[in-house]
């Protein structure tokens, strides 16, 4: 945890974002995956993280924002969980770790809950997305589960967002710990992408590192030959001379800050003609990209910007012709890149989506498009100083798109289907930093992870 006086800082801010009633943060329970006993690793929820650290199941917490008061409700455990899980502290003494003065039973918080209702108070709570938190809350405040996300509040959501999305000097510092442990994770991933490995062994390695130096991946590994698939979780494959290996992944670490870095490197390591053609118009979309962050700058223009570097590069290699302006603009470059330019990273490696998407990346200046590519980017408006965003352009073949959009005859004039046809068996290459936005410009997290094609051969080399 970081000090009782950083989360009271945290709350004391958040009390200037909404005015009146009670916040209510329920905590995350331990969940079963095959029997009631059998649970999965823990995790807490990350605004509970934020505002009280408090890192075990069984707990809620409530800020009174009309007498100043704060709240955490938990049960003490008995000696027949002791003799399982050894000696645990009391709720009294984890919410004085948390800078709270109050504590009770989760009983009392149902009666201080159903006085607030009675009495006609407003209850602030953030959108559930567990099934257990979602009934619980069902039976605490009457509100069918099914509506329980959109009577959120919208005041909290915007305070939350508001406050986490800046980081301070331990979170970045926490962040770029857990860049560091991806160097490792990566470097020896791709030290391993060998002819006749299979995925899943590769898999495995790199997510024993995160383990063994840090804590859990910050999300399942991605890691696949087949990286024309965006999320590609499977790992059976055996790996061949010529194919890409991509590797999308990243750790937490004990206070659950999260790291998120993707790779791509030549099966064998040594890139062909042809891939290193389209390696080094990634390489050159996320170099532009990261050099465009700033203050003050929409993120939508630098997604922009990744999307007219790949559009030019891949003129340049016959693949697309005509002005490239226009194609941006019409949205062709959307058949090799289809997502957004990235996302923002903190204690939720996608930071803050589960608040809703448009609520983080989108406001009453930058609206979300409706478009094909364009409105697969999370987060589109001004960054600011101390946001930490993650910078991922990648060309893609996906050979049904491309079936799709041929047959279509969609943007003929600005698409040669003959040579992309030829590209069908390529797969895919993405290239991702983590990038903080400084006072007056970026800086790209932790010890620099092979990236350029000397590089990235180089490391191949080494045992």
């Amino acid at each position: 945890m970081f000090s009782a006086k950083i989360y009271a800082q945290r709350r004391n801010q958040l009390r200037q974002e909404v005015n009146s009633g009670l916040i209510l943060f329920p905590g995350n329970e331990d969940v079963s995956f095959n029997y009631p006993a059998n649970t999965y690793t823990f995790r807490q929820d990350s605004s509970f993280l934020y505002f009280f650290g408090l890192d075990h199941p069984g707990l809620a917490a409530v800020l009174d924002l009309d007498n100043g008061q704060d709240w955490i409700f938990g049960n003490d455990i008995d000696i027949d969980d002791i003799i399982w899980m050894g000696k645990q502290p009391t709720i009294k003494e984890s919410s004085l770790l948390a800078g709270v003065n109050n504590s009770a039973s989760i009983k009392d918080l149902a009666e201080i809950i159903q006085k607030a209702r009675k009495d006609g108070r407003k209850i602030h709570y953030l959108p559930p997305y567990r099934g257990e938190t979602m009934l619980w809350l069902e039976d605490l405040l009457g509100i069918p589960h099914l509506q329980l996300r959109s009577n959120a509040s919208e005041n909290l959501i915007r305070g939350v967002i508001k406050l986490r999305m800046v980081k301070d000097d331990l979170e970045i510092k926490e962040i770029i710990r857990m860049v560091d442990v991806a160097y490792l994770m990566h470097v020896t991933g791709i030290k391993m992408a060998k002819p006749g490995i299979l995925e899943r062994e590769i898999a495995g390695v790199v997510e024993g590192i995160a383990l063994s130096h840090a804590g859990p991946v910050s999300f399942p590994v991605i890691l696949s030959i087949n990286g024309q698939t965006l999320h590609n979780h499977y790992h059976g494959n055996v790996l061949t001379e010529g194919r890409m290996l991509v590797i999308d992944a990243g750790c937490e670490s004990d206070l659950h800050y999260a790291s998120d870095i993707t790779r791509t490197v030549p099966v064998g390591g040594k890139f062909s003609q042809r891939q290193k053609e389209i390696y080094e118009v990634v390489l050159n979309a996320n170099l532009a990209a990261t050099k465009a962050v700033k203050p003050g700058i929409p993120f939508k223009n630098v997604h922009l910007l990744a999307a007219t570097e790949i559009t030019k590069g891949l003129k340049q290699l016959g693949l697309v012709k005509g002005d490239v302006g226009e194609a941006v603009n019409l949205g062709v470059h959307t058949l090799f890149f289809p997502h957004g330019l990235g996302h923002p990273l903190g204690l939720d490696v996608h930071d803050l989506e589960g608040m809703g998407e448009n609520f983080v990346g989108y406001d009453d200046e930058i609206k979300r498009s409706k478009e094909f590519g364009l409105a697969y980017l999370r987060f589109g408006r001004r960054l600011q100083k101390n946001f930490i965003m993650t910078i991922e352009p990648g060309i893609y073949f996906i050979p049904e798109l491309i079936d799709i959009w041929k047959n279509e005859k969609k943007f003929s004039a600005f698409l040669n289907y003959d040579k992309i046809e030829q590209y069908k068996d390529f797969g895919g290459i993405r290239i991702e930093d983590d990038v903080l936005v400084t006072e007056t410009g970026f800086q790209v997290l932790g010890k620099p992870i092979p990236k350029t094609v000397v590089e990235i051969e180089f490391t191949m080399k080494q045992d």
